[in-house]
């Protein structure tokens, strides 16, 4: 019998071809006549299908949505959670503090694009996890937290362990929580999380199951949803393409993590436009560093000067997949431009901070992909003095971070400026809330997206440990480092008790001063004085040693290119103490921070403020401690 199909038996076998996935999802399909093609005989259908336990579906949602690790403890009313992930093949991550393991998903999804998930009981389980997830609400970062609950069915006792109102408590820090009540409901509220998660602007969401449900068992046929639309406002993209086409316009464009995977686009927008680009901290890589219109990050006081230069040429300037936070702004102090557009898929962004000309509602790559084709609305012709502009400027930058100011022992730009030098281009960097973050995302230039992370809108202290411990564990191709200061240490230093055991070959090195210096800079100049920033000396040899790590020092700036060398050989996981002082190097963050925080005190105040200086000037005592 011929092997071809008529057009009549074509139009029924695309008719019953969904019945046949269908019902035959985990078997072959029956033919519907002898001799005819097989359809879906080797196809299954994409969810949770079949009975199993209410724990077996978490773990096959999850390795249906090609979950790279789950972080987290065990604990008496998960194990059966961890069982079935073991006994699926789901990759899992056991952490020394819950407070490691929405961070180390909170770094899973940086490193790879996809979606992190954790795993925690409920109590302290979910409250240790609360600043991570919190991170990531305000870093727009998607993860999934598996949330176990108490028993909360009518029968159950009272006095329950770890029985705190752990919805309401997870409720205020997720996009949305997603309650479970029995267990057929378990894959569909998995497969929501993820998709809520992902769309629109990113970030956490919570799953809270009961530990019953997941000994129950049901029988599934839960198929993966498609995911949300994508927004996108044509009638604003309109006003917006109407403001580019004037040729008389000098564009800058600002772009954020919002433009993470749309850098092809968002290059060829700029080329398009002859528009310099800035970053904010979180879209460092969003335009390769190396690109003659890339000029860093920021483009006021508070970023690279290149930037601040380039952009003060600018009357409109294009913000993509950004928002203007107190962080990037150093307290709102971002110039305004003569016109601004402002572009973001999560409208309560827009429009905010900064007065806005334009406000589009749109997916960042969706949009700068309209604009491509738009091109010969858009298209402005070469601009080399510009370029060389800007290769000038930012030769200076790299001058500055490279030249050593502070002589008594390591300068922390310095050594920054030499570790950009040694990484390979591919290397991921994780900086910590330390004195010296700001010099890192100047001195440390990335050649794409996904390489350099720190915790930019909820700055939380200690994040950089644990953050590189989760991203080597997704990312074991790439070698992944880590900077933080000797107050972060304090905060997750034993989390680096998980590299050893693991071994997770992460680097870190720790700014060693003895105090929170951070804290020294915003308070000494306000104060004159300091307050509880002395913190505790480390024996840090005798540290690495009892978890396991290796130990290198680097003391003094002569040693920063061997040391880094000598740390970077090392096949294992290594801790690496750098002794450095903050005195005689220039913040441009801080000094605009400190600026706008006069300018916007009431005359009274700034009177007060300076009474106090005066008054506490004219003592000669260290009141430091």
């Amino acid at each position: 019998m011929s092997g071809q199909l008529n057009r009549r038996e074509v139009l029924g076998a695309c008719g019953v071809a969904g019945t046949v996935a269908a019902a035959a999802a985990w078997g072959p399909a029956r033919p519907a006549r002898a001799g005819h093609v097989e359809l879906g005989r080797f196809v299954k259908r994409p969810g949770v299908q079949g009975k199993m336990t209410g724990a077996q579906a978490v773990a096959a949602a999850l390795a249906c949505e090609c979950a790279p690790c789950v972080f987290g403890i065990p604990g008496a009313q998960n194990n059966e959670l961890w069982d079935a992930l073991k006994a699926r093949g789901v990759p899992y991550l056991l952490v020394a503090h819950e407070g490691s393991a929405s961070v180390m998903a909170d770094a899973s999804a940086r490193a790879t694009g996809g979606v992190g998930v954790f795993a925690v009981v409920p109590g302290p389980g979910l409250t240790n996890s609360l600043t991570g997830i919190g991170e990531a609400l305000h870093d727009s970062i998607p993860v999934i937290g598996i949330i176990t609950d108490i028993d909360r069915s009518a029968q159950a006792p009272v006095g329950q362990v770890h029985g705190l109102a752990n919805s309401a408590i997870v409720r205020p820090v997720v996009k949305d929580l997603i309650e479970v009540h029995h267990q057929a409901e378990i894959p569909g509220a998995i497969f929501q999380a993820f998709r809520v998660a992902r769309a629109g602007e990113p970030g956490p969401a919570a799953v809270v199951i009961p530990f019953p449900l997941y000994a129950e068992v049901w029988d599934y046929s839960q198929p993966m949803p498609p995911p949300y639309p994508v927004p996108f406002d044509e009638a604003a993209y309109a006003r917006a393409l109407a403001h580019l086409s004037d040729r008389r316009r000098r564009v800058g464009i600002y772009a954020g993590l919002g433009c993470v995977e749309a850098v092809p686009a968002l290059t060829a927008v700029a080329e398009l436009l002859q528009a310099p680009v800035a970053t904010s901290v979180s879209g460092k890589g969003c335009i390769p560093d190396a690109h003659p219109l890339a000029v860093g990050w920021g483009y006021g006081k508070q970023g690279t000067r290149a930037a601040e230069a380039a952009f003060k040429d600018v009357d409109l300037v294009l913000a993509v997949g950004v928002r203007y936070s107190e962080v990037s702004t150093a307290n709102y102090a971002i110039p305004q431009p003569g016109a601004l557009i402002h572009v973001d898929i999560n409208p309560q962004n827009l429009g905010r901070n900064l007065p806005t000309h334009v406000c589009v509602c749109a997916d960042a790559r969706l949009f700068l992909d309209r604009l491509v084709a738009d091109a010969a609305a858009i298209r402005r012709g070469p601009c080399p003095q510009l370029w060389q502009n800007i290769q000038r400027w930012r030769q200076v930058d790299r001058c500055e971070a490279l030249t050593v100011r502070v002589e008594r022992c390591v300068d922390p730009m310095f050594f920054l400026g030499q570790l950009r030098a040694v990484l390979g281009p591919e290397e991921l960097v994780f900086v910590d809330v330390t004195a010296a973050t700001h010099w890192a995302s100047e001195a440390i230039e990335v050649q794409g997206p996904r390489r350099y992370f720190t915790p930019a809108d909820n700055q939380s202290m200690g994040w950089s440990i644990p953050a590189a411990i989760g991203a080597q564990r997704v990312r074991p191709d790439r070698q992944v480092v880590a900077v933080t200061g000797d107050g972060c240490f304090l905060m997750s230093a034993i989390e680096l008790s998980t590299a050893a055991r693991a071994g997770l070959p992460v680097k870190c090195f720790v700014f060693d001063d003895g105090a929170y210096h951070y804290m020294r800079m915003l308070q000494e100049p306000v104060y004159r004085r300091t307050t509880a920033t002395e913190i505790a000396r480390i024996d840090y040899a005798a540290f690495a040693q009892a978890v396991g790590l290796g130990f290198n020092q680097i003391a003094r700036n002569a040693d920063v290119l061997p040391g880094l060398q000598r740390a970077l050989a090392t096949p294992g996981p290594i801790l690496t103490q750098v002794i450095v002082s903050y005195e005689g190097r220039e913040m441009r963050w801080l000094g605009a921070l400190r600026s706008q925080y006069i300018q916007k005190l009431p005359n009274s105040q700034k009177v007060r403020l300076a009474t106090r200086i005066g008054v506490r000037a004219l003592s000669r005592s260290d009141d430091r401690d």
